[in-house]
């Protein structure tokens, strides 16, 4: 096996070096974040909420069952919002009974359109209606809003900023893993858009790879929002009106971790090319595509 990523902590077969058996894996499950809230035509001084992290669920002493085959599913990041239109929320991650919930989309500010999408984490407001809330195990609400300035998503670590005018809401924390043996940020919410975001404003920053948000540095030059991160579930950033329309960006793609000790044996079969790590006494399945898995 090459060594690279992680993907999946494998022990439910006989290693015939050993003789040790195990019935029982680690995981980490992380859903596709949110796409950031887009920009309204008719409101150009207004912008738009961060996407909501995927949702993030995490434990040890998973049980296997040996010879039966474990359907690993890694959720899309959801797309970001166009004229007068929310983001929308990212697909769930599966691996066998273990669901994460995609993350809410961001709002846009728009008639009918400035409350946060529901999710994982849910999606930052892009104006004073409700951001949209996170489901409790798995992520936090966005954002709550106010006039002209959009909000972060919420992060599995924490909620979404709210605004601080004229700076728009950063990104919910995420959740530090250290599951491949390196600690990494995941399911981030994404930042909040701005209509016009000259010095000393600030921008509304993404977290844990959520994408930043959309902004003006001067009544001509345009910051698009920027995606969240593949892989980690980040949320989007929202868009920003002004100068320009901003859409807002993509939420990433989701992931699914697997552990288990070294000394065991490796899994009977694994589709769906998941990288492979060998670190700190575990043999670690990382899964970027969706596929399976038997012990």
């Amino acid at each position: 096996m090459s060594q690279s990523l992680l993907g999946g902590l494998l022990s439910a077969t006989i290693n015939p070096l050993t003789g040790l058996t195990t019935s029982t894996v680690e995981y980490l499950v992380v859903a596709g974040g949110g796409g950031g809230g887009g920009y309204s035509s008719s409101y150009i001084y207004f912008a738009s909420g961060g996407g909501g992290a995927g949702g993030l669920l995490t434990a040890t002493g998973y049980s296997v069952t040996i010879g039966s085959s474990i359907t690993v599913t890694i959720g899309a990041g959801g797309n970001g919002g166009g004229n007068v239109a929310n983001g929308s929320q990212g697909s769930n991650s599966v691996f066998g009974s273990i669901t994460a919930t995609g993350g809410g989309g961001g709002a846009n500010y728009g008639s009918g359109n400035s409350t946060g999408i529901n999710g994982g984490s849910g999606g930052g407001s892009g104006y004073t209606i409700g951001p949209g809330t996170g489901i409790a195990g798995q992520g936090n609400s966005g954002g709550t809003g106010a006039a002209n300035t959009g909000t972060g998503g919420g992060g599995a670590g924490s909620v979404g900023q709210t605004f601080n005018y004229p700076s728009p809401g950063g990104g919910g924390a995420g959740v530090v893993s250290s599951i491949t043996g390196s600690p990494i940020q995941y399911a981030g919410g994404g930042g909040g858009g701005s209509y016009f975001n000259s010095t000393p404003n600030g921008v509304g920053l993404g977290a844990g790879g959520g994408g930043n948000g959309g902004y003006y540095s001067t009544s001509t030059t345009t910051i698009n929002p920027t995606a969240g991160l593949a892989n980690t579930g980040g949320g989007g950033g929202g868009g920003g009106n002004y100068a320009s329309l901003m859409s807002g960006a993509a939420g990433g793609s989701g992931i699914v971790i697997l552990r288990y000790p070294a000394n065991c044996a490796p899994p009977a079969s694994v589709t769906g090319g998941p990288q492979v790590l060998y670190n700190n006494g575990y043999q670690i399945y990382v899964f970027t595509s969706s596929g399976t898995i038997t012990f």
